[in-house]
């Protein structure tokens, strides 16, 4: 079983995103945030019910909750679900 979602876990998993995927922090700001104008996003923290993001809207940055489709059980299946996501936030049209 992979780690459960401690503020230790998600400490570790907004510094990989931030830092190898800042595209897709982005991404789901814009199609599951709601905030289509973003430009910039850092994923400030997740647990198992969502995640927080930090969004540059016109050189503004205001914070973003982004709910899950459901409750994450562990590191793992975060993993997986941000994954699904990112995949799924590219077959939408861009606005």
């Amino acid at each position: 079983m992979a780690d459960p979602i401690t503020p230790q876990v998600s400490d570790r998993i907004c510094k990989h995103m931030n830092e190898d995927h800042a595209d897709a922090v982005a991404l789901y700001a814009r199609v599951y945030g709601d905030t289509p104008a973003a430009t910039q996003a850092e994923m400030q923290s997740i647990d198992p019910e969502g995640m927080t993001l930090m969004v540059q809207v016109d050189g503004t940055a205001t914070p973003v909750r982004i709910q899950f489709d459901h409750v994450l059980q562990d590191s793992e299946d975060a993993h997986q679900t941000l994954i699904a996501m990112v995949k799924q936030a590219r077959q939408q049209p861009q606005k």
